[in-house]
């Protein structure tokens, strides 16, 4: 098994309301690749209830059934659009730690 967390940070102009809307599109959209990419074992999103001690706006925490699955993860359709239309125009940093579970 892997894990495959990701951290980022929303760009600067999104804040209140327009903030809330771009993390639930991201929530919502990439949880939604549960039972759609081959080797996706489990998805989540979290970016409910973030502390003000944070420096990150939200976290993907999932995980893979191999390095291969996280390969195929990484370039399947369904996770490039999502990452293409809900993550990549709205954030600044994204900081990523894969690691294997032993």
């Amino acid at each position: 098994m892997v894990k495959h967390i990701i951290l980022w940070k929303l760009k600067a102009e999104y804040a209140g309301e327009k903030k809330a809307e771009v993390l639930a599109g991201i929530k919502q959209n990439l949880e939604a690749l549960a039972g759609v990419v081959p080797g996706l074992v489990e998805i989540k999103v979290n970016c409910d209830n973030v502390l003000a001690s944070s420096n990150a706006d939200l976290m993907l925490d999932t995980t893979l059934e191999s390095a291969e699955a996280l390969q195929g993860y990484a370039v399947h359709p369904s996770h490039v659009a999502a990452a293409d239309t809900f993550i990549r125009p709205f954030t600044e940093v994204r900081l990523c730690l894969d690691y294997e579970v032993k």
